[in-house]
């Protein structure tokens, strides 16, 4: 199934409202990438902040697993989605 910019930006946006509740994980995001809470608040209308955030959870396995049980979403989800939205496109190297 393909993903559509909208559908991924709409899943992007759970993830990042997971990610804003987990105490121990937030933290680890805002200090990798030298976000605020302030900056996830006006984050959630960009599509680019929105990829990033997506990368950051694709660092681990785990972390999708854990957002994905939570939200109700397919574990391939995050990377379809993560292609969808800026900066995701496939490279193709040959």
């Amino acid at each position: 199934m393909m993903i559509t910019r909208e559908s991924a930006e709409v899943l992007a946006l759970k993830i990042l409202g997971w990610l804003a509740g987990n105490e121990e994980l937030l933290p680890v995001f805002l200090g990798a990438t030298g976000a605020s809470e302030t900056d996830l608040r006006a984050g959630a209308s960009d599509p680019v902040f929105l990829g990033s955030v997506l990368d950051f959870i694709l660092m681990d396995d785990a972390w999708v697993v854990q957002a994905c049980d939570t939200i109700g979403a397919g574990y391939d989800t995050v990377f379809q989605a993560r292609q969808a939205l800026p900066g995701g496109e496939q490279v193709n190297w040959t």
